[in-house]
């Protein structure tokens, strides 16, 4: 049994190493990059809060035209002189009296400002939508860089280490060729040198490999980045053919998908409907309320009357001609409890509604300030929107042919390429027999290296370029996902 769980214990670790090994050596692709960006890039998630913020903004608009309703109810104590609000009469007394009320308002003209305010909180919601796929689309391309240049810097390390695993080759050869007297002993040195040089150089590429990781893990804001690493992924071909449009029909196709004209184009919609709001001040302002109230006293009420004996009479005037005193009878109120709270507040009831105009007729310009302010942020939209056709366009043409010059400049690094390798294996075959010294050969290899280097900077170079005018044709690096 002891060895059974042994097992059980051994076989686990084994397992969980294993495991753990496949997860250090997983590389992303492209895709999975730009995916896992949109899911977890912090900017775009601040995006995402702004449509939050339109969809609240909407339930405000809408809420403006619902009806408003208020209740109050209040309870109080008045001591001293009164007047009690049963009997009508003041009474030196401490009297509790209980209020309940309820009043509604609701608007039913208002210059057509909840309408456009209702329009406006739509369109907003719109163009923060917008705002999400323009900032997607601008991880999206930042993340394609970075990829690239990772693999930009992998392909340079490969050529320096496959540099200078050559160049220690030749040195042990070298040195056996000076043991032998064949070639002086200068020549090593030079040799010695250069795997100095190659050895540094290895530890720039790989310092420039860890930065470009680093960049990469960093905008995907991943947590764990030690092992982050990419495939190798080096096809430097138009696979869409999107060099074969022209400027014109990729500037055409862009003015009907790029998002900043789109965000552009609401951003003057809403702006149109801020003009219309502020002039919707001018105008009067219709309303409609209802109000509801009851009361109650805690108060003794009189209930009945008692003839007063010690003063059963009083004079309250003379008989004109006889002089004859006119008296009254004296009675004591007899008080009794109040009503039933219940029944008061049945009983107390009162209700008001009506109609209320208020005319605008000067309010120290403020209203007219408003509009022209916000004619000014319309002209403002409309400036922006025909400057981002513009830019559009220019970005669109740069684009292209940067995209050309690095296809250019990508097939001529290749064919200096070809040429230096041709004369490097000439410079090769005139050392090994002596007949080229060593520094003329250094500056051959030299020349090679470059022209390597060139190669595959020219490549990713063009490969970017490919994706930016893919990016401006509607061809997105991954399809984006709205929510």
């Amino acid at each position: 049994m002891k060895i059974n769980k042994y097992n059980t214990l051994v076989f686990t670790m084994l397992l969980g190493f294993g495991l753990s090994g496949q997860a250090q050596t997983k590389k992303w692709t492209l895709e999975e990059c730009v995916r896992y960006a949109m899911e977890n890039n912090i900017t775009i998630k601040n995006t995402e809060l702004d449509i939050k913020n339109a969809a609240i903004d909407k339930r405000g608009a809408i809420g403006n035209f619902l009806p408003s309703v208020s209740a109050n109810a209040s309870h109080s104590w008045n001591i001293g002189l009164n007047q009690n609000i049963t009997t009508g009469l003041l009474e030196n007394q401490t009297t509790q009296y209980s209020s309940v009320g309820a009043s509604v308002g609701v608007d039913i003209y208002k210059g057509l400002q909840n309408q456009n305010t209702l329009r406006k909180a739509n369109l907003s919601i719109v163009a923060s939508k917008y705002q999400l796929v323009k900032m997607q689309e601008d991880i999206g391309l930042n993340v394609a860089n970075a990829f690239l240049q990772i693999l930009f810097n992998k392909e340079n390390l490969k050529v320096k280490t496959e540099q200078l695993s050559i160049d220690e080759k030749r040195l042990t050869r070298s040195e056996e060729m000076v043991n032998a007297g064949t070639i002086p002993r200068g020549d090593l040195f030079d040799l010695m040198a250069t795997v100095a040089t190659d050895k540094q150089n290895i530890i720039i590429a790989e310092n420039s490999l860890l930065i470009s990781k680093l960049s990469l893990a960093q905008l995907l804001q991943l947590k764990e980045f030690t092992e982050f690493d990419v495939i190798d992924d080096t096809n430097a071909k138009d696979e869409n053919n999107i060099m074969a449009q022209s400027p014109t029909d990729i500037y055409n196709k862009a003015k009907e998908i790029r998002t900043e004209l789109k965000l552009a184009q609401t951003n003057l919609e809403i702006a149109e409907k801020n003009v219309a709001i502020a002039r919707g001040a001018y105008q009067p302002t219709l309303s409609a309320f209802y109000n509801f109230n009851t009361r109650a006293s805690y108060s003794q009420i009189p209930v009945g009357a008692t003839p007063n004996l010690d003063n059963p009479t009083s004079q309250i005037g003379y008989v004109q001609g006889t002089n004859q005193s006119v008296l009254k009878d004296n009675y004591t109120p007899v008080l009794g409890n109040a009503a039933p709270i219940v029944d008061q507040f049945s009983d107390n009831k009162g209700q008001s509604f009506g109609l209320q105009l208020s005319v605008p007729i000067f309010n120290g310009f403020s209203v007219r300030n408003n509009v022209e302010r916000n004619k000014v942020s319309l002209e403002k939209s409309k400036i922006d929107l025909e400057q981002k056709s513009l830019d559009l366009q220019r970005n669109v043409y740069t684009a292209f042919t940067d995209a050309k010059g690095a296809l250019n400049a990508y097939e001529s690094s290749n064919v200096t390429l070809e040429a230096r390798q041709q004369a490097y294996n000439y410079a090769k075959e005139k050392y090994d027999v002596g007949l080229m010294n060593s520094f003329d050969f250094t500056q051959s290899q030299t020349l090679l290296t470059n022209a390597q280097s060139d190669v595959i900077r020219t490549k990713y170079d063009y490969m970017f370029k490919i994706k930016i005018i893919e990016f401006y044709f509607g061809i997105p690096i991954v399809p984006i996902i709205t929510k």
